[in-house]
């Protein structure tokens, strides 16, 4: 049976989600993997089972065997290894955000463009089987026109301040931290579902934490102790905890966003409210099995996660009867049947490419325009 070849570079949380999703599809063989060591890459190779193990992620791009790379790295490599990957006749798929800059973005996606290889963005959120749902419900007509998109993204995770990730360093994640981590994906699913653009923005930022502890040594070091004062060195931090940003759309819609990584109790919920002249409809991500339907005159409802009941468009979007539970592990493995159907197939497939992450990109310069100057900012 054929085996398409794929490599992962970066393995730290999103890495291996990425080789797990890619293994359940049967066809995908993770040939190799990189990361920021030759040690580093031997011993996850090990732990994941990858055959191949690179300590230099040009060595991966150089090798023949591979046709497709997936760019699982700290924010600010995702351009010069995108750039490489493509320039090398890989297909790429990318962590968001695609580039530190617009500019840099755009690059890529012209670029990819010019050596006509598939690309795309991890904007998995779009692949929970009910967002699906809200989607062609959407199309449909069934909502009728948008009128309002309100909702939040908002997790625990840098609660404290000892929480500490290379995250919190703008050098390493971009200028913004909350709005492009996660604020960007609320938008990307909310946009995707309704149809209409984000044209204008006013953002207010904070940071609670100006100062954060950061750990002196790998935290693994201090596994069944705790830390002293003298285990950290305390580091400005210069991106957001927190956001809201008021939005309007190419209809005439109006909405809100409140982004928060210092949400005590919210792991990692993303939850949005559409509302039309006709129907409104709302989801949490923290339970992505359930759609709720709300009503002027008659009664709401929950949607459930069930292909049986499902539009005949989303139900293609779903693996299990209704009642197993689908969650985050299997958009991934949605989204990238999408793309290596587009590879092996040149199948008509949609899923988000490096279009996207650049709009993702004017769309955080913008809004992070809007929070410096206290004012409505076009999106150009």
């Amino acid at each position: 049976m054929f085996k398409i070849k794929t490599g992962v570079i970066g393995t730290g949380f999103i890495g291996p989600a990425h080789i797990e999703a890619l293994r359940r599809l049967g066809f995908v063989d993770v040939a190799a993997l990189s990361d920021i060591d030759e040690e580093t890459s031997c011993e996850k190779a090990a732990l994941l089972s990858v055959d191949k193990a690179y300590g230099d992620y040009k060595e991966l791009l150089a090798d023949g065997d591979i046709s497709v790379v997936h760019i699982c790295t700290p924010n600010h490599l995702h351009y010069v290894m995108s750039k490489e990957a493509l320039l090398s006749g890989k297909h790429v798929v990318c962590e968001k955000p695609l580039a530190m800059t617009y500019k840099e973005a755009q690059e890529l996606v012209e670029l990819a463009r010019e050596k006509r290889l598939v690309n795309a963005i991890h904007f998995n959120l779009r692949f929970y089987p009910l967002v699906q749902q809200a989607k062609f419900m959407a199309a449909k007509g069934e909502l009728g026109n948008i009128l309002a998109v309100n909702g939040s993204y908002q997790q625990d995770w840098l609660f404290y301040q000892t929480d500490y990730n290379w995250r919190l360093e703008s050098e390493f994640s971009g200028a913004s931290r909350a709005v492009a981590d996660i604020g960007s994906h609320w938008i990307d699913t909310t946009e995707f579902i309704t149809g209409i653009k984000v044209n204008k923005v006013c953002a207010d930022f904070a940071t609670f934490h100006k100062t954060r502890k950061k750990p002196l040594k790998p935290v693994e070091t201090y596994t069944g102790k705790l830390l002293g004062a003298s285990d950290y060195e305390d580091v400005p931090i210069d991106t957001e905890d927190y956001a809201t940003i008021l939005l309007r759309y190419d209809n005439g819609a109006h909405g809100s966003l409140t982004v928060n990584q210092m949400a005590a109790g919210r792991k990692n919920r993303c939850y949005f409210e559409i509302y039309g002249d006709k129907k409104a409809i709302a989801w949490d991500s923290e339970n992505p099995n359930d759609l709720w339907v709300g009503r002027r005159d008659g009664n709401n409802e929950i949607i459930i996660r069930d292909p049986s009941i499902m539009h005949e468009e989303a139900r293609k979007f779903v693996v299990l009867p209704g009642g197993h539970t689908e969650g985050f592990a299997d958009t991934s493995r949605q989204l990238f049947l999408q793309i290596y159907r587009r590879i092996l197939e040149n199948a008509n497939t949609d899923f988000p490419s490096f279009v996207d992450g650049a709009r993702e990109m004017t769309l955080c310069e913008t809004i992070l325009s809007s929070a410096k100057s206290e004012s409505w900012k076009a999106c150009d």
